[in-house]
């Protein structure tokens, strides 16, 4: 092997049946994108040379999901040494090493793969490198025999005998093959088992047969967890959060409470950004530096500038923009809206579609009515203009600079800049009415009695 080129091939044609889904195994997320994505984003990062996902007929779902990545199709489910067969056309004339990974293990990190890539090629280069680990309890995986610094066999558990259980290294399943022997090694991989399979685990045997060269290295176990049921997704989802928080952490963001916040794979939080307990942070969410999060509050596709403060009970929607040092305060959902610098919208209040210009002061209560059944329009409200409570704003609609809106109008026309909207009734006092009014309503009450 005199090469570092690689081409990954990712098994994912698995039909993930205790997962008791409609939907394919490999699409179920963590943090916030399919476990098969954060498996290729891993691998891409490493620079191969090609990557094939080996996918059952009927996945066109997880073909959209990988591309631009290529699809094979493995026409019948006949084993791991069967899926890699089916790549054989699209690694045609690759003679750098095919690393072979699962789309269910998609917590394995660049370190680790790197670490199977070059023990491969140590010591003049390996037929065969199987990525091993220690589990807690070894259950019914597959152990691997090492002796000599050498990979000798691999057994499987139903196969092993006393002093084969004994050993604590199992098998992950990733392996890091010779492309130039590859094609032949697989050709003699039979069937010849209870299930009929053709099983990639073979070509160890395959290979020292051979006299070719096969070698083994330890992974960190929670690296290596295996996803085929919804508990084994939580934990997956757990683990992948411990790291995330940590990272935020380490870069200089307070959590008051760390394992109830829970970020997506592409969350970003500034120097100094303080996160209150349980809050949520959805894909495409970026916070800046010294901005404060609130409890309990939900974004998704949002951008929070420096030292803005948002929450308690808040909720960022698509498109929402919260400008330097902004306020969005308690049950205010905003979607589509660009919240400039030095803003306010503090209170109960739904803004859809809307431009609240520096300085503005939105007041509780307030709603935007951007949809009208069948299209979308925009409110603009201009720097420094003052919405009273309990507002509502007819879109399309432009309020000035400066302008006012009173308390509990209804506003449907443009309004200048510095000018001041009323859109409600007067209100009307009659003295004396409230007794002439419970008297009768006493009375009917009585009479129905």
């Amino acid at each position: 092997m005199s090469t570092d080129r690689f081409a990954a091939v990712i098994l994912a044609a698995g039909k993930g049946t205790r997962m008791e889904s409609d939907r394919p195994k490999v699409l179920h997320g963590l943090a916030g994108r399919p476990m098969i994505n954060h498996l290729l984003a891993t691998v891409g990062a490493l620079g191969p040379e090609r990557v094939l996902v080996v996918v059952a007929p009927g996945m066109d779902a997880v073909a959209q999901a990988v591309a631009p990545a290529r699809t094979v199709v493995q026409k019948e489910q006949l084993g791991t040494g069967h899926a890699v067969m089916a790549a054989r056309e699209g690694l045609a004339g690759f003679e750098g090493t095919v690393l072979v990974l699962y789309a269910d293990t998609p917590l394995l990190s660049g370190g680790t793969i790197t670490r199977v890539l070059e023990a491969s090629r140590a010591g003049g280069g390996a037929a065969i490198t199987v990525l091993g680990f220690r589990p807690g309890e070894p259950n019914e995986y597959a152990r691997l025999i090492v002796s000599g610094g050498e990979l000798e066999r691999i057994v499987e558990f139903k196969d092993a005998g006393d002093a084969d259980l004994r050993i604590e290294l199992c098998n992950s399943g990733v392996m890091a093959i010779d492309g130039s022997v590859l094609d032949g090694l697989l050709r003699g991989v039979g069937a010849g088992n209870a299930k009929g399979e053709y099983y990639l685990t073979d070509l160890v045997a395959l290979a020292r047969g051979r006299g070719l060269r096969c070698v083994a290295v330890e992974g960190p176990a929670d690296e290596l967890l295996g996803i085929n049921s919804r508990a084994e997704l939580a934990a997956a989802e757990a683990v992948v959060q411990r790291g995330l928080r940590a990272r935020a952490m380490a870069g200089g963001v307070t959590m008051i409470d760390p394992d109830s916040v829970w970020l997506s794979y592409d969350t970003t939080l500034g120097r100094d950004v303080t996160v209150e307990p349980n809050v949520y942070f959805g894909p495409g969410t970026s916070v800046g530096d010294g901005a404060t999060i609130r409890a309990f509050s939900h974004f998704e596709g949002a951008s929070i500038a420096a030292d803005a403060i948002v929450g308690p009970f808040a909720r960022l929607r698509p498109g929402a923009r919260v400008g330097t040092g902004a306020k969005i305060g308690n049950f205010v959902e905003i979607k589509q809206t660009d919240v400039q610098a030095g803003a306010k919208v503090n209170h109960l209040t739904y803004l859809g579609d809307t431009v609240v210009g520096a300085k503005a002061n939105v007041g509780a209560g307030t709603i935007t009515c951007n949809y009208d059944g069948y299209t979308k329009a925009q409110t603009h409200i201009g720097a420094g203009a003052f919405i009273g409570s309990n507002a509502t704003l007819i879109a399309p609609l432009r309020i000035g600079d400066g302008a006012y809106i009173a308390a509990g109008s209804t506003v449907t026309d443009d309004v200048p800049d510095d000018a001041l909207a009323l859109a409600r009734e007067r209100q009307v006092t009659k003295p004396g009415r409230a007794a002439k009014l419970r008297a009768r309503l006493q009375a009917a009450k009585a009479a129905k009695t």
